[in-house]
């Protein structure tokens, strides 16, 4: 139900960094900031900064991260910094075990496999959510000999690096759909190369649409294409049904035409931390400034899937964190809307007041995953 953790899509987090006191010069003498007499600069520098988890260079995540660093970063009082993942479960991972690591994005329904697994223990108590975000739509890019996904049986097919949304994703869809193929694990961007060079007979990419992989890949005439993902009854638990047109990928698709596919919803998440924590203050903080400017992302050139997003979203089944449920909450109150435009403290923001003093928690009951 999380971006890029464990759903059918890619995932993002939101990490608080610490600085690397550790540092040390040619000739062995501590060479850290602080032996300099900056103290000030490393609390400055460290005090307000969280760090999105955007998954591989390859997907939509990785941008969106960027464009939030762009709209919400106002140091001193907050710094936000993109960071390059893994992408999909292995974004789970770092929001559960990577020092430093606090939000990130993930995907809904996978969620769900997670937790009848058993793959992550107690994950529902470890991970709170802000909101659902937007559709990863699952594209399928075949050499031209490949006439249907039953033409792909017994061939190579790359699902991008392990951990990645289309290494999840992909198994999932391609099991259910009883097409065995030969899974291979590469970047993606090499693997569309080793297509073309007939070494591999598909790509399975999983990300929103438009995604710059596909939209600057130039086919060359009587190249690889698009091929559609049907919604089959097996795949109605996890997926909703979507298309991509020629004007997601007009060199790829012919105008007038459309790729018919299937997607999952994606969720930013948050590692679960306790209220009184300096962690928590500085997620809290980020949200209070994600909700505040949100109106920002729906404009160009930011990308056109912030108009899918719906802040006040919830997830079945899942809590949502602390800070953003009373920002939901606040929205729907006649004297406060979501979109308010009253300033931002540079030290506590109201959203972070106001979170430590409510110990309410809201289990989300619509909305996709």
């Amino acid at each position: 139900m999380f971006i890029g953790v464990f759903a059918a899509g890619l995932g993002m987090a939101i990490a608080t960094t610490t600085p690397a006191f550790s540092q040390k010069a040619r000739g062995g003498h501590g060479a850290t900031a602080a032996n300099f007499g900056e103290g000030s600069k490393i609390q400055e520098s460290n005090e307000w900064t969280v760090g999105i988890a955007g998954g591989l260079l390859e997907g939509t995540n990785i941008r969106f991260a960027a464009e939030m660093a762009k709209v919400l970063d106002d140091r001193p009082n907050l710094r936000v910094l993109p960071m390059v993942t893994y992408g999909a479960l292995g974004n789970v991972e770092d929001l559960l075990y990577l020092k430093g690591v606090d939000r990130r994005y993930h995907v809904g329904r996978r969620a769900r496999g997670i937790l009848r697994n058993g793959t992550l223990a107690n994950i529902k108590n470890r991970i709170r959510y802000i909101c659902s975000f937007y559709i990863n739509e699952v594209h399928v890019y075949v050499r031209p000999e490949i006439k249907t996904l039953e033409d792909l049986a017994g061939k190579k097919v790359s699902f991008n690096t392990v951990g990645s949304a289309a290494n999840l994703t992909g198994g999932i869809v391609f099991d259910r759909l009883h097409l065995n193929v030969e899974k291979v694990f590469i970047n993606n961007s090499v693997a569309l190369e080793k297509m073309r060079a007939g070494e591999i007979a598909g790509v399975v990419h999983v990300t929103g649409k438009p995604t710059d992989l596909f939209a600057k890949f130039k086919p060359e005439p009587g190249d690889s294409t698009s091929w559609r993902v049907p919604y089959s009854r097996s795949l109605q638990d996890y997926y909703v049904p979507t298309e991509l047109t020629a004007k997601d990928y007009p060199n790829l698709i012919q105008p007038g035409e459309s790729v018919e596919t299937i997607g999952g919803a994606a969720s930013l998440a948050v590692y679960n931390w306790p209220p009184e924590t300096e962690r928590y203050r500085r997620v809290a903080r980020f949200v209070d400034y994600l909700f505040k400017r949100f109106d920002q992302f729906k404009q160009p050139p930011f990308h056109p899937k912030w108009n899918e997003i719906n802040l006040g979203s919830s997830l079945p089944g899942w809590t949502r964190f602390r800070a953003a449920e009373e920002l939901v909450a606040a929205s729907h109150s006649p004297t406060r809307t979501m979109s308010s435009s009253s300033s931002i403290p540079g030290s506590k923001t109201a959203a972070i007041n106001s979170a430590t003093k409510s110990p309410g928690t809201c289990w989300s009951n619509s909305g996709a995953g």
